[in-house]
């Protein structure tokens, strides 16, 4: 069944997109930019009655400039067969497979949504965010203009960053049509170590990692929960992935790794490629009918604290150890006041929480106002001066109720 049944639901041609939003201009109608449509219900409620706009007929990949590691798209294609094209020319495009993915990137969704939604995961521990792939994009404003910013190659750029801007906006702000993202050259090796013990010598053995001059691809929390799904033990652990060109250089880096693990008295599992996957694909979750998906951000230094706190001690958890980003999970059966506590923890360390999914009758704010609340809205009401885009979806402005 299509995730946005009982929506309206237009699919127009490339040619005709253009047309079609400037008509929804002139006559006011609200509507709701969309990909795939795999996670649409994510985020605060949108009215039934808004008009949902997809790209999935824009799905061609324009441009692969192989020498000059970048690729071109268009926001329809699927993820999956976007990094498939890259990975028969040796390369791969820096991100995580989006929260309910299966390991294969199946239901990953489209470029364009993931750019939208702005989420990553382990991987920006050593690559970054999806915005910082991010070096062109081509959009379509609220009243059917066409505009551009950024270009097709890896330099700095001058001028208003309309990239980072749309990144993690929504939808709200208009609708992409076009990217183009950096590319990377596959590591031909990987291996990864799972470290288990007490929370404070694995956050001792964290600082140790940042500090040092390994660059693994991703540090990432797990609570005991998420480690017992695994089929280790239900104690807290760091999963490390590392990559490089020599096998010799990683046998290196896991051996010193493993080294001041032991001296810690922690517990290190090896892992081969496929084994680090396996537990890399558990951590991306089983999404469950109308259950609870939070994603968490708190000070990366007080990651270890909220990992200790009585409102996560029986729920799967993946928190970037340097980044202090991740998800957590739950049956439709964990109370909102249970969410709205983690909420206010997350928020005594610096950081937030949003909703990305929650049980029906449930009214948890997807997200709380953020003190650039007002600016926020000024840059909405430039974009969007008729309020049409994703009514209710402005990140950074708490959802109310809509008219």
């Amino acid at each position: 069944m299509e995730p946005w049944h009982h929506r309206a639901v237009i699919t127009p041609d490339p040619h005709d997109l253009a047309d079609l939003v400037r008509d929804l201009h002139a006559d006011g109608t609200p509507w709701l930019p969309a990909g795939s449509g795999s996670r649409l219900h994510w985020g605060p409620p949108v009215p039934d009655t808004d008009l949902v706009v997809s790209t999935r007929s824009m799905n061609r990949i324009l441009d692969h400039a192989v020498g000059d590691f970048t690729v071109t798209v268009e926001a329809g294609t699927p993820l999956r067969e976007l990094q498939e094209a890259l990975h028969r020319e040796n390369q791969w495009l820096t991100v995580d497979w989006p929260w309910g993915s299966d390991a294969d990137g199946t239901g990953a969704g489209t470029v364009g949504g993931l750019v939208a939604r702005g989420l990553a995961g382990g991987l920006r521990q050593r690559y970054l965010g999806v915005r910082d792939q991010l070096i062109g994009i081509g959009l379509l404003r609220a009243d059917g203009v066409a505009a551009r910013a950024g270009g097709k190659v890896v330099k700095n750029v001058a001028g208003y960053d309309l990239m980072r801007l749309f990144t993690g906006s929504w939808g709200s702000l208009g609708l992409i049509t076009e990217v183009t993202l950096r590319t990377s050259p596959q590591p031909p090796e990987r291996r990864g170590l799972l470290l288990q013990g007490e929370l404070e010598p694995l956050d001792q053995l964290r600082r140790w990692l940042l500090r040092s001059s390994l660059t693994p691809e991703l540090i990432d929390w797990w609570s005991p929960p998420l480690a017992a799904l695994a089929g280790a033990e239900p104690q807290p652990a760091l999963l490390l992935g590392l990559a490089s060109v020599s096998e010799a250089a990683l046998r290196a880096q896991c051996q010193e790794i493993r080294g001041q693990a032991e001296g810690l008295g922690l517990r290190s599992q090896p892992l081969d490629p496929e084994r680090l996957e396996a537990l890399r694909a558990v951590a991306l979750g089983r999404p469950e009918p109308g259950g609870w998906l939070l994603r968490l951000g708190v000070l990366p230094a007080r990651s270890s604290s909220l990992l200790a706190e009585r409102a996560l001690r029986d729920l799967p958890v993946v928190l970037g150890a340097g980044s202090g980003l991740g998800d957590c999970w739950a049956p439709a059966q964990l109370p909102a006041y249970r969410v709205e506590e983690l909420r206010r923890c997350c928020v005594s360390r610096g950081g937030v929480l949003t909703v990305l999914q929650q049980p029906a009758g449930c009214q948890v704010p997807a997200w709380d106002d953020v003190p650039s609340r007002a600016l926020i809205e000024t840059v909405k009401a430039q974009f969007d001066p008729k309020q049409q885009l994703a009514r209710g979806r402005l990140p950074g402005v708490r959802d109310r109720p809509l008219p």
